[in-house]
């Protein structure tokens, strides 16, 4: 029997929807996943026509974290073993929040686990307030991984981070729209249509700067404000050199809308834009 294809994908516009799909599994992750989100992130970052991505799941949930059943085969491997089917997961966390272009989750159902690390690797999230989220780990006996101990300190507390972890408790979209990380609160069934939304407001964007832009949020929770203000000098000098920013000035002082779009298609075109600044 022929396998569902693990990655589903379409576009709205400018906008590149990928879906998980694997929802017998309420799209449970697996190494197929892997490769497939990484060479769909890989080909949108070199769409100039791909303004931002949407994340998603089908059937109803988002992704319920890892395949418990592989799971649980790999006590039977050697240390060394396990530590490398794990860094699939980590290379995946990695290349969603390295990818130059915006990345919106949009959830639905549950995000659990690793689920919850995909979700929240993302750079904004859309959550239905029915969705639900659960660092699970303690449940089956296992530790966090995926960066969730990580994405969940930069807006929690010690306690509370320590209290999600320690119950594995379940908690509303609604109650992770309050503890911060929740960009916007859709009511249930409509997370996708929110989030579409909210890629084709961000696709108009110029592309350089956003990807510089990106760069900049992640480099802000982990360094000291001096480095971060170098860090900022160096994107800015080398954006105010750009054709966005003639564009983005000149549509400014010109009172009429920039055309980002346009210059997304000539740097393709052109030797030498690709940005290697982040």
């Amino acid at each position: 029997m022929e396998q569902p294809q693990p990655l589903l994908q379409r576009r709205e516009g400018a906008v590149l929807v990928l879906s998980n799909n694997n929802p017998a599994a309420r799209n449970a992750l697996s190494p197929a996943f892997y490769t497939a989100l990484t060479e769909a992130l890989a080909e949108a970052e070199s769409d100039p026509t791909v303004g931002a991505i949407v994340l998603t799941g089908e059937g109803g949930h988002f992704c319920a974290g890892g395949d418990l059943r592989q799971l649980a085969k790999r006590r039977d491997l050697t240390i060394e073993e396990r530590r490398a089917k794990l860094e699939g997961l980590h290379d995946l966390i990695r290349t969603v929040r390295d990818c130059r272009k915006p990345v919106i989750a949009a959830v639905e159902g549950a995000a659990a686990g690793a689920g919850l690390s995909l979700a929240l690797a993302c750079d904004m999230l859309v959550a239905a307030r029915n969705a639900v989220f659960s660092v699970a780990y303690v449940k089956v006996g296992l530790t966090p991984d995926g960066g969730t101990t990580a994405f969940l300190a930069e807006f929690v507390s010690r306690q509370v981070l320590t209290e999600l972890c320690l119950t594995g408790e379940r908690i509303s979209g609604e109650r992770l729209h309050a503890l911060g990380p929740v960009n916007r609160l859709a009511e249930p069934g409509g997370a996708l249509t929110q989030a579409l939304a909210l890629a084709a407001q961000v696709a108009t964007g110029p592309d350089l700067a956003m990807g510089r832009i990106k760069a900049l949020c992640r480099s802000a929770y982990v360094q000291p404000l001096d480095d971060q203000l170098e860090l900022e000098a160096q994107l800015m000098v080398q954006s105010q050199a750009t054709e966005e920013s003639r564009e983005g000035i000149g549509a400014f002082l010109e009172k009429r809308p920039a055309d980002f779009a346009r210059l997304r298609q000539v740097n393709a075109a052109g030797a030498g834009t690709q940005d290697t600044t982040q």
